[in-house]
């Protein structure tokens, strides 16, 4: 009997192929595997087209395919990096998955150092467990690789040098210049780079000006991490025609409300907005109706548009100090869709049905038109509540004081300034408004505290400028009941928006974080044994379970170190369209709604809710495979964002205290290695390092469990959490990078100030000596380390 021919596979079935062979598989190798007659293999072409087309597969040299957003089996890489410890790293030389950042990839040499930077290798691929590994098969011809730094200068007339230093903090060689263009000394300029080492030279090819100027340190980070900053003609074309369209017929009209928006007093847009008031349903006495109004991008980006395109490609906004590189066009960001004060606004809007316990009982979302009442900043609504409800205080978990208006004078626009003119609404009272946000707010909060999600209330730094760039401050930037407020009311709206969508079986763009890994566990528990505070690993970890380790430690010195720890212990956040619920917040499901003018997540969001609910154009259903490669696109692209915005306030505190440099600081310890320890400038924020080498002649013992570093003859130790004095000896602005040296100069030892509470790195794990003086001679157990 006759075997009958395989059919045509499905999508699915090729993709599994192209994932699981060992070889690169192109049309022929797929055609083989599923025994496809002649007739089926015009399909199957057809079909790979198709694939491509949707962005799900996409082709390598020799027409064999890869997944959209991998690698090839084979492919052409470029070495971009050779570090201290020889590892060589390597990324493709073609990359053109839309939104997706390069990967970096380690090389497997068969020769130590055989490769160096700026060479080309053919390469097979693989993906592990730590990320993507090369081996190489032939060396091609080499080509320059690009690194940001600032020209120094060295000597003078024929023996005049020019050196590249890197704004990498980890970067600490300096590359020798064969060609300075129209760049002078003092200048960032993007550099090639080539050779291998020790003969690694640059080129310079683009001068960026000076790198202490305003507005440089975010342009570095944008330059580092290829950070689309820039947007074509055609997209700005289309958002103006965009922007300037109706706001349609079939929208609820809920401009008699007084919503209010509240945000940071220099936020650039304003997508969300809030309003609450008594419930008048009888069975709800005592709950609340609540109304979280956000921003209709869904009406103005449509999918298949170039600004969806574009808005895909950058996945969010990117915000620093001295700007915003926008998700979507300003004329879209910081104006149409932006929910301005006075302004007819387009708008989603979740309607919300709260009880007295801050339970969701019911949920809505229409398509609304709104008119903003107030613009709030977090201060002057904060500032309005506690002149009306005294007891509402700052940095608590939940407003208190009594529900009864107060004989206070009735509050006239929190934000307004005489300076500005007269109110946009003149006689508005705020007060009751207000007065219903923070009493339903009270609710919540209960519901919250009920559920006790991860409660970790680290300091965030806020940079201030002038006018002209320059920094007038670097301080944590205050906690207030009012941030709590909102947070809790968007937190609301987005479990509602997640739910609603499950209710109506359609796809969710889920925001997932899950609950830390037994290794993040093992390694907690003995940083925790360090300070005699125990943490049991059999028990069933929740969110509380963190909250009750901060409870026990109190006010203790080292507070903010095992809260810095608890948060490496967690996983990171990402976007899926399955659903892992989210162990943080203490939810079980959870997407993200409330911003999509800076998130594109959001958007999507808002798409599958106007699709699913018939609300009109702008909908979308996407089929699963196509949320899935959006929500690793997006959880990429979020990670970037967020390295580049960590990176920039780096620099702009090392900016800050550079004119300090020379001077004792209060510091507090944050890491501790055997070269040295870490520490941070109390209040301000910024890592430098203290190495070991510059505090003297005396042996120092090292203990990786308990991270501490113990002279052998003074017995003088150095921990985690520990606050001394240092002198500044050095604030590099344009890599970030701190370092310190002791009060009394190098060799000098800076008394410690007291030890961290507990066990003081009593662990009894591996310990390794550190000899102050000279370079780190390193022993472990007794032993050489080679």
């Amino acid at each position: 009997m006759a075997k009958p021919v395989p059919g045509l596979p499905t999508r699915d079935q090729i993709l599994d192929f192209i994932a699981a062979s060992d070889t690169p598989a192109g049309k022929r190798e797929i055609a083989r595997a599923f025994g496809l007659t002649a007739q089926q293999k015009i399909a199957l072409k057809a079909l790979l087209k198709d694939m491509a087309d949707e962005g799900l597969i996409d082709s390598a040299p020799g027409r064999a395919f890869h997944k959209m957003g991998g690698l090839p089996k084979v492919t052409v890489l470029k070495i971009v990096d050779v570090d201290d410890g020889g590892n060589v790293w390597a990324q493709p030389e073609r990359w053109e998955a839309d939104g997706v950042p390069i990967p970096r990839i380690r090389v497997r040499e068969r020769k130590r150092g055989a490769l160096g930077i700026g060479e080309r290798v053919l390469a097979r691929t693989e993906e592990t467990g730590n990320g993507w590994t090369a081996h190489p098969m032939k060396v091609l011809a080499p080509s320059a690789e690009q690194i940001l730094g600032v020209l120094r200068e060295e000597g003078s007339g024929p023996l005049k040098r020019y050196w590249l230093t890197g704004v990498e903090k980890k970067e600490r060689r300096e590359f020798p210049v064969s060609d300075t263009g129209d760049a002078e000394a003092g200048d960032l300029v993007l550099c090639e780079i080539a050779g291998r080492p020790p003969r690694i030279t640059v080129r310079v090819v683009q001068r960026l000006g000076d790198p202490f100027a305003p507005r440089s340190f975010s342009l570095i980070a944008i330059h580092k991490l290829g950070i689309p900053d820039v947007f074509s003609e055609d997209t700005l074309d289309e958002a103006r025609r965009s922007a300037a369209q109706p706001l349609g017929e079939d929208r609820e009209d809920l401009r008699h409300l007084p919503i209010v928006a509240i945000d940071p007093a220099d936020a650039r847009d304003h997508d969300d907005a809030v309003w609450a008031a008594p419930d008048d349903d009888p069975t709800n006495e005592g709950g609340w109706q609540a109304i979280v109004a956000i921003a209709d991008v869904s009406f103005y980006v449509r999918p298949g548009s170039d600004l969806d395109r574009e808005a895909r490609r950058r996945g969010n906004s990117v915000y620093f100090p001295d700007r915003v590189v926008p998700m979507l066009p300003e004329i879209l960001s910081a104006d149409v869709c932006s929910l301005k004060e006075g302004e007819d606004r387009a708008a989603l809007a979740c309607h919300l049905r709260i009880s007295p316990v801050g339970k969701l009982l019911s949920w809505r979302f229409s398509r609304a038109v709104v008119r903003i009442a107030a613009n709030l900043a977090y201060e002057d609504a904060q500032a309005a509540i506690d002149r009306v409800l005294p007891g509402t205080g700052r940095g608590t978990s939940e407003a208190g004081g009594g529900g009864a208006p107060q004989t206070e004078p009735s509050v006239k626009s929190p934000l307004h300034h005489p300076a500005d003119g007269p109110p946009p609404r003149t006689g508005e009272d705020l007060t009751p408004i207000l007065q219903n946000l923070w009493s339903c707010w009270r609710a919540l909060a209960k519901d919250r505290d009920a559920r006790e999600p991860l409660d970790l209330d680290l300091p965030e730094r806020r940079v201030v400028l002038d006018e002209k760039g320059r920094i007038l401050s670097v301080a944590p930037r205050e906690r207030l009941d009012a941030h709590r407020l909102i947070e809790d009311y968007m937190i609301a709206a987005n479990v509602a928006a997640a739910k609603a969508l499950e209710k109506k079986k359609a796809p969710v763009m889920y925001r997932v974080h899950q609950a830390p890994s037994r290794e993040k566990l093992v390694a907690l528990k003995d940083y925790l044994d360090t300070f005699d505070v125990p943490f049991a690993l059999g028990q069933v970890i929740q969110p509380k379970t963190f909250n009750r380790i901060l409870d026990r430690i109190g006010d203790a010195d080292f507070r903010p170190q095992v809260m810095e720890q608890v948060l490496r212990t967690q996983t990171q956040a990402y976007y899926a369209p399955a659903n892992h619920g989210h162990f943080g917040l203490s939810l079980g499901s959870y997407a993200h709604f409330t911003s999509p003018i800076r998130r594109y997540a959001d958007l999507v969001v808002h798409r599958a809710l106007v699709a699913a609910y018939a609300l009109g154009p702008g909908g979308l259903a996407p089929a699963d495979d196509e949320m899935e490669r959006i929500g690793e696109n997006i959880s990429q692209l979020e990670r970037r964002a967020m390295e580049a915005e960590r990176d920039t306030i780096d620099r702009y505190v090392a900016a800050f205290l550079s004119e300090r440099v020379g001077e004792e600081v209060e510091v507090r310890i944050t890491g501790v290695q055997n070269y040295g320890f870490f520490a941070t400038v109390e209040g301000i924020g910024g890592d430098g390092l203290m190495p070991v080498r510059d505090l003297g002649g005396e042996y120092f013992r090292f203990d990786e469990a308990g991270r501490t570093l113990t002279g052998e003859d003074t017995g003088d130790q150095y921990a985690l959490g520990q606050r001394l004095r240092l002198r500044l000896a050095e604030a590099n602005p344009v890599s970030g990078a701190l370092r310190f040296e002791p009060p009394g100069g190098l060799g000098a030892a800076p008394s410690p100030r007291g030890h961290r509470g507990g066990g003081g790195g009593k662990s009894g794990g591996p310990r390794r000596i550190v000899k102050r003086g000279r370079p780190a001679n390193i022993r472990h157990d007794g032993k050489k380390r080679r």
